[in-house]
């Protein structure tokens, strides 16, 4: 009986964590938000993605008296691979192009955000995209890495 009640417990403690970050994979990073930012930037260009803005929100909250810990979003994409997506399902266009995000937690530790190309397949319902969806995953789990080690 203390086996299966342990038991309850890990799963749901498993499923509020997935829950919490539903569709947000998460690398933790071995560097501070600058430079884990930086290293994205360069990995990305280096592969010949096109990084459409910067945005640092600490910066933002700073303009208007007030404090974040450090955060950065980066905004990039290829119309190679989101073309081929929004052929799949136009909806898709409301999450290209693709963003990733860099934090300071509460702990002092900075992290790596991504959408799942998964989660972004179910939400949009797309079908016959799989060997893009493929290509979308690792490359973003290369351009996290990259960032973060």
């Amino acid at each position: 009986m203390k086996k299966l009640l342990t038991a309850c417990v890990v799963f749901c403690l498993v499923q509020a964590a997935a829950q919490a970050s539903e569709g947000l994979i998460s690398v933790k990073s071995s560097h501070d938000v600058p430079t884990t930012t930086d290293k994205l930037v360069t990995a990305l260009e280096k592969k010949g993605m096109t990084v459409f803005a910067r945005i640092d929100h600490a910066a933002g909250a700073k303009k208007v008296d007030m404090s974040l810990a450090p955060t950065e979003l980066v905004i990039f994409g290829n119309p190679k691979v989101g073309t081929v997506l929004m052929k799949c399902g136009h909806g898709i266009a409301i999450d290209l192009p693709l963003k990733a995000l860099v934090w300071e937690d509460g702990d002092g530790q900075t992290w790596l955000g991504y959408n799942d190309p998964a989660y972004l397949a179910e939400r949009h319902k797309l079908e016959g995209c799989e060997k893009a969806l493929d290509k979308v995953d690792k490359a973003l789990a290369a351009f996290a890495k990259a960032a973060t080690e």
